[in-house]
């Protein structure tokens, strides 16, 4: 290995940690819509995951067909800038949606009262909401899709560029490796937020407010996408 390349690698490695940390759209997504649809760990992992490798996977894709067919890097990165202008705007009409949706539910899924009064006199309040009264876990969820095909539809900026290197010096093997390793730093950093996030959100308790985690979530998402749009997150 050159030490050309070795310097390719490790800079794809910090690059692919520090545009996913600083890139908030890598992550909260997934912290408040697994808050929200109280989705296990293993489902949040199996999600962000899924999510990561087709964020990553679709711009790897996309550079590969590039470097076959002699695709020039600047008409590269003006497709991979209106791709990610469409994941953006598909981020923000989700996210709008949803907030819509969930701000509905929590009105409607406000508690309420009913007062009982039995054959011997006694009298006994409870409070219940009919919407988690009769919600069925066993509908059929597209949220994780959903997220998923934005985030194939968003693009990994700082990819491509890389990848240029080891084509010219004709390195399959360079190519490669600064694939996964871009990759694989970009999806453990996405999981490794998410997961520390959700695990310290278990201890955290929205009491009255918690009915409103969905139209919060649906917010996160909504600015999340307006962030791309509008500060280049």
């Amino acid at each position: 290995m050159s030490n050309e390349l070795i310097i390719l690698t490790g800079t794809a490695a910090s690059i692919g940690f520090f545009h996913t940390l600083l890139g908030p759209d890598h992550y909260l997504p997934f912290i408040f819509m697994a808050k929200a649809r109280k989705w296990s760990m293993f489902k949040t992992t199996w999600v962000t995951i899924a999510c990561g490798i087709g964020h990553v996977g679709s711009s790897i894709v996309l550079g590969s067909i590039g470097i076959i067919f002699g695709i020039a890097v600047g008409n590269l990165e003006i497709f991979e800038g209106v791709r990610g202008d469409i994941a953006a705007w598909a981020f923000v009409l989700f996210g709008l949606i949803y907030f819509i949706w969930g701000l509905r539910r929590a009105i409607i899924n406000k508690p309420h009262k009913h007062r009982h009064i039995h054959k011997n006199g006694s009298i006994h309040v409870h409070e219940h909401t009919h919407i988690n009264d009769h919600d069925h876990v066993h509908k059929t969820n597209i949220t994780p899709w959903i997220l998923f095909t934005i985030f194939v539809l968003g693009p990994c900026e700082p990819l491509i560029p890389f990848l240029m290197y080891p084509a010219v010096e004709s390195s399959t093997a360079g190519l490669v490796l600064i694939s996964l390793v871009f990759g694989l730093v970009t999806i453990a950093t996405m999981l490794g937020v998410v997961l520390l996030a959700t695990y310290g959100f278990n201890f955290v308790r929205f009491g009255k407010l918690e009915r409103y985690s969905h139209a919060l979530a649906g917010a996160i998402i909504l600015l999340s996408g307006i962030g791309i749009l509008f500060l280049g997150l």
